[in-house]
């Protein structure tokens, strides 16, 4: 395979490292696309005219269209694939709004060959997955999946699936997190099996059949996606999601070079590649293949979708008829912002965040006279930051697009620190579960083994912080999705008492408290601390 090939005498005597007889193939991929159908700013929310006037917007569908259109014109459409690896469902209005229609229909529209799941596809249970499905004209993969349960995927999600590219035979293969169980609603008839296992058991099949070229489009995140490649015969690449990872040949601030290369079980070289998040890249990896079926080279890079791209003026007439309805709502100013409110997942699944601040006490001061003492907001729901100046709705909801609802309930001290002990449990895996907090602080040790990373705790009283007490009873203000078990947090859901899951809407807590505040300054509290 690769690593062998490459090093061959005979390639490297060819002019420009190939054979005349090779075939290049052009796989053009995205992931989590979190329904960013508009333009993005630089912050990850939806741009306005200001915004397109200065140059500013990035991304969105009509783009994407523009850019498949020029790679297929200058490499010949036969010669090009288009993959998504997850998440195109939720994180904007247009989702919020329709429930994967827009979506659906976007990625009929710019031509989209295949999509492997992400989690996100499941926040609606698997009957609206289903029905999306029913919409689009590709198909869905998701290879780590039992569905013989599952009435409503079983006939439309496959295994693996092969297409012609440029004349060869190319089988894809995919993975979808685990994790799926505890940060989306799959149901109980969704079984999840091993990622390696039930990978290796797909391209052993896909072999079997003749297919010499196998790629794997997973929504597993960068550290599964290295061992995959790492662990899995018979793979000739890697188009990973997920992790929001940035792979690019020489953008000083990739996460890694474009592609990266991961030693394969066999010492053959397999590129492993991402492109970022929010349909602000498009990545372009081309494989050159020789007669024998063999990947003798892999390069390529992901390109930036700013404004040196015409947005498809078709798509985007049609992106204006499906925002009108909603963009009146949307425009409401809720109040103001000295500077920008840092909502990176860099920051808020890692760290005390401002974005976390914010939110995290527009929770506690809605509930705190209903004997409410501490609020915890999962980094994961923070979904974007918002720049200086006003504030509108939209914003908000692109900060807050799950339409979570205040969860109230009364845990112990001891159920508090083992709900914080999961928050911490995977900051290296870059995990949504990370807890902001409000009403108290604690420290913790990235350094000890997952479980027992708590230092300390204190909640906040009137007389200053105060340790807390394991067996003393406390209010506790979270969302709906985590006082349900979501993101790990069990304890909320077994051990939570005199639960009340129906508040206000999340959005609108924040943007009230916005209003009360404004302008507001972005500011840290220390309420989060790791040990020295």
């Amino acid at each position: 395979m690769f690593a062998r090939i490459l090093c061959s005498t005979a390639l490297l005597t060819t002019m420009g490292g190939m054979a005349a007889a090779d075939t290049t193939i052009h796989i053009l991929h995205f992931n989590d696309f979190h329904s960013r159908v508009q333009p993005i700013t630089r912050f990850n929310n939806t741009c306005n005219a200001e915004d397109d006037a200065a140059g500013e917007c990035f991304g969105g569908a009509a783009r994407m269209e523009t850019v498949i259109e020029q790679i297929e014109a200058e490499h010949g459409a036969e010669n090009v694939a288009v993959v998504a690896a997850g998440d195109l469902f939720q994180g904007s209005l247009m989702y919020t709004t329709f429930k994967g229609d827009v979506e659906a229909e976007m990625m009929n529209a710019i031509g989209l060959d295949l999509l492997a799941l992400g989690n996100h596809e499941f926040d609606d249970g698997p009957e609206n997955l289903a029905r999306v499905i029913d919409m689009m004209d590709f198909p869905v993969i998701a290879g780590n999946l039992d569905l013989s349960g599952s009435d409503p995927l079983q006939e439309r999600v496959g295994n693996s699936y092969v297409m012609e590219i440029g004349g060869i035979q190319v089988g894809f293969v995919a993975s979808l997190t685990t994790d799926t169980v505890d940060i989306a609603a799959p149901g109980p008839n969704v079984v999840f099996q091993d990622e390696i296992e039930a990978m290796q058991q797909d391209v052993d099949e896909l072999r079997e059949q003749g297919i010499d070229v196998i790629i794997a489009v997973t929504h597993v995140g960068q550290v599964l996606d290295d061992m995959l490649a790492a662990q899995v015969s018979g793979l000739d690449a890697v188009i990973g999601g997920h992790s929001n990872t940035f792979y690019s040949v020489d953008d000083p601030d990739r996460d890694f070079a474009y592609p990266n290369f991961i030693t394969g079980p066999e010492g053959d070289l397999v590129p492993v590649v991402s492109a970022y998040a929010y349909s602000k890249y498009m990545g372009h990896l081309e494989l050159t293949i020789d007669d024998d079926g063999n990947v003798v080279w892999a390069e390529g890079d992901t390109i930036l979708l700013d404004a040196s791209f015409e947005p498809d003026a078709e798509l985007s007439e049609r992106i204006a008829e499906l925002t009108a309805p909603i963009e009146e709502a949307m425009a409401e100013v809720v109040g103001e912002s000295e500077a920008s409110i840092d909502g990176d997942r860099s920051s808020c699944r890692v760290q005390e965040c401002e974005m976390g601040v914010l939110v995290a006490t527009a929770m506690l001061e809605r509930v705190r006279d209903q004997g409410i003492d501490v609020a915890i907001q999962n980094g994961g729901g923070l979904r974007a930051s918002i720049d200086a100046g006003e504030v509108t709705m939209g914003e908000v909801l692109t900060v807050l697009p799950f339409q979570n609802t205040l969860a109230t309930f009364q845990l112990t001290g001891a159920d508090i620190v083992a709900a914080l002990e999961n928050g911490v449990s995977q900051v290296e895996e870059g995990a949504g579960r990370f807890p902001q907090v409000a009403g108290m602080r604690y420290t913790w040790d990235p350094e000890a083994e997952p479980g027992s990373r708590i230092v300390s705790v204190e909640i906040e009283t009137e007389n200053g912080y105060e340790p807390i007490d394991p067996e003393a009873t406390y209010g506790v203000v979270s969302n709906d999705y985590m006082r349900g078990g979501g993101d790990g947090y069990a304890v909320f859901a077994s051990e939570g008492m005199n639960a009340y899951d129906f508040g206000p809407g999340l959005e609108q807590v924040v943007a009230d408290y916005l209003a009360e505040n404004s302008p507001y300054t972005p500011h840290l509290e220390d309420r989060i601390m790791q040990a020295e």
